[in-house]
């Protein structure tokens, strides 16, 4: 299991912002059956457990007070430097299931795309499944190469998942399809630049009309 170490964190509000500099990510975890607590995280082991964890990924929290499962629930971004500057780790209960949405990762090739020409669209990026923390999947694999014609659609009805994993959507929610593409985007312009030039011709001519009137 994945891991990281905490310390007991004092420190709040403003203050904070030293500690960031030093390199610590201040966290608070909860849960159920668990008070809330406040830590710091070494921001730069934070980064790569999140990397590798995501936010279905049961990860093992160290402390001094003890160790917890915990799942990485939420976590704030410095709106520049796009830095993770706090995060809520939810505390599991061993034994219970848990409720996440789980990243899909689309592989294979659709010969719609790549015979018909069409672009892949992909409805949906996580889905929600049910699973004791043992069980949570880090990602599901999407297998397009399905996807023949523009007709075809991946559902969640069509979802492999593992064992003891529970998917919360209706069956009939698509993930991903194949459309045709749009018409082409160049002609497009030209068409609507010669309705431009139609306007501006009729509307020319009009204000001469207009002016040998006046006159």
């Amino acid at each position: 299991m994945i891991t990281i170490k905490a310390k007991p964190r004092q420190i709040f509000g403003k203050k904070l912002k030293v500690s960031r500099n030093e390199g610590l990510l201040p966290v608070v975890v909860y849960g159920r059956k668990e008070k809330s607590q406040s830590f710091f995280v070494n921001t730069k082991e934070f980064k790569k457990v999140l990397a590798s964890a995501g936010e279905s990924t049961v990860v093992s929290f160290e402390s001094p007070s003890g160790n917890l499962d915990v799942l990485i629930y939420a976590v704030d971004y410095h709106p520049v430097k796009n830095e993770p500057i706090h995060a809520d780790l939810y505390a599991v209960e061993k034994g219970k299931k848990v409720e996440v949405s789980v990243p899909l990762s689309f592989v294979g090739e659709a010969p719609a795309v790549k015979e018909l020409g069409g672009t892949l669209v992909k409805v949906l990026h996580e889905i929600k499944v049910e699973a004791l923390p043992k069980d949570l999947p880090h990602e599901i694999e999407i297998d397009v190469s399905g996807l023949v014609t523009f007709e075809d659609h991946i559902t969640v009805a069509d979802l492999k998942l593992p064992t003891g994993v529970k998917v919360n959507e209706e069956a009939a929610e698509t993930i991903a399809l194949v459309d045709e593409q749009a018409e082409d985007e160049s002609e497009s312009t030209e068409a609507e630049s010669s309705i431009d030039d139609i306007e501006v011709e009729k509307k020319g001519k009009q204000e001469t009309e207009t002016e040998s009137t006046e006159e």
